[in-house]
């Protein structure tokens, strides 16, 4: 009897996270209901390789495999059906010889981001299941959205098995989209940092009416699953939703870095494979850097000296660590860099782009709005730039409320 015990608890060891306490994906209760809402229908599945239950097994392929369910065709979204195709790089339809089903590209040539007519001839239901990343500038919630538009006006049932936001339900950071600089790399009226999940933000595209006709939508919701959660309190194992997003932390990493990144004049760590998870430069000194950023008590976030040599440089500056995620200011955290930089080199990283010739455009997509730029040029303090998000978080925090789930 000892024997057996001690084998099941290795067993629950060796499951992913601790398997037999996991969130239930929305694929596993579609799974547990018999695929019920799915019989007899033709359906199409917009997926990656994230898209998986909680044992890791495909969507695709229980789709595939499910009595009275005919899968049909296949949908990519930007990074390509298999997730290794980099950012910004479009796809070509195609028939996957593995498969054996087309794969229609929603990241296509001739800036195809939405389903057509022709590719969702014949369909009964298009099915989401592909994990985002909880940040507005990732452009999976464009082809979600969009996706819906296009099975509006097909007239044909949308399904989204929902996922966890990977930092949380709780958080909301950012400016709010300001329609004027609306892009695929944002898209919807949300704060950078948004807090739904892509179910609950699907219900918000319908009901706040940002697509021209409603669709029919169902969402499968998650068992399991609390707002208060960030990924690593799931219980789920992260499959990488994109190159340069390979962790479960990854996330968290790159809402506060990327806006950095968009500056540029400093490395954050894609090329050295710690991708937006350290700021470093040859001119940085890591100590003082870190001392800098550690000064101002960011909560939930810790900033360790770092440096690495990277194509004949030594690279120095700090690697983020979260000891609180979900707590953490993510998105504030890449104007501290940005001050303390400044602070501390007498380098104003936003002035050093503008002089050598910069585009701003896509800083000011990815911003949803010019107001950040512009602060930054008259040299607004970090804190300030923070402040000025709270009017618009708070209205969204109420505008959101009726179409959570969780």
């Amino acid at each position: 009897m000892i024997s057996v015990v001690r084998w099941l608890v290795v067993v629950g060891l060796l499951l992913p996270w601790g398997l037999q306490g996991a969130v239930r994906l929305g694929t596993d209760v579609l799974a547990d209901s018999g695929f019920s809402i799915l019989a007899g229908k033709r359906i199409g599945l917009i997926t990656n390789p994230s898209g998986v239950n909680r044992r890791l097994q495909p969507t695709l392929e229980i789709l595939r495999k499910a009595r009275g369910v005919r899968l049909v065709a296949l949908f990519s979204a930007e990074h390509g059906l298999y997730g290794n195709v980099p950012a910004g790089q479009e796809i070509r339809s195609h028939v996957d010889n593995r498969i054996g089903l087309p794969v229609y590209s929603l990241y296509g040539p001739g800036r195809v981001r939405k389903p057509t007519a022709s590719m969702l001839k014949g369909l009964d239901a298009l099915v989401y299941d592909i994990q985002d990343t909880g940040c507005r500038s990732y452009t999976f919630i464009s082809t979600l959205g969009l996706a819906m538009e296009a099975c509006a006006d097909a007239g044909i049932e949308f399904v989204v098995l929902d996922r966890p936001n990977p930092l949380g339900g709780e958080r909301v950071e950012g400016p709010v989209l300001d329609p004027r600089f609306r892009s695929f790399v944002g898209q919807w009226e949300i704060p950078y940092v948004y807090g739904l999940t892509c179910g609950e933000l699907a219900r918000l595209i319908k009901g706040e009416r940002w697509i021209a006709k409603p669709c029919r939508l169902t969402v499968v919701r998650m068992q399991g699953w609390r707002r208060d959660m960030a990924w690593r309190d799931t219980g789920l194992r992260w499959i990488p939703t994109s190159p340069h997003i390979p962790r479960g932390d990854s996330p968290l990493h790159y809402v506060s870095t990327g806006l950095l990144g968009s500056v540029g004049g400093v490395n954050i760590g894609l090329g050295f494979k710690m991708p937006f998870e350290c700021v470093t430069a040859p001119w940085l000194d890591a100590s003082r850097f870190s001392q800098q950023l550690n000064r101002y008590g960011l909560k939930g976030v810790k900033f360790e000296p770092f440096s690495i040599a990277y194509n004949g440089n030594q690279q120095k500056g700090v690697r983020i660590r979260f000891n609180d995620p979900a707590h953490a200011p993510l998105a504030a955290i890449n104007f501290y860099l940005l001050e303390a930089t400044q602070r501390l080199t007498g380098r104003d990283l936003c002035a050093e782009a503008v002089k050598a010739g910069k585009s701003f455009d896509l800083f000011d997509k990815v911003c949803g709005t010019d107001a950040t730029r512009r602060a930054l040029a008259a040299g607004k303090s970090a804190t300030s730039i923070v402040a000025s998000w709270k009017p618009g978080e708070e209205a969204f925090l109420k505008r959101r409320q009726k179409y959570l789930l969780y």
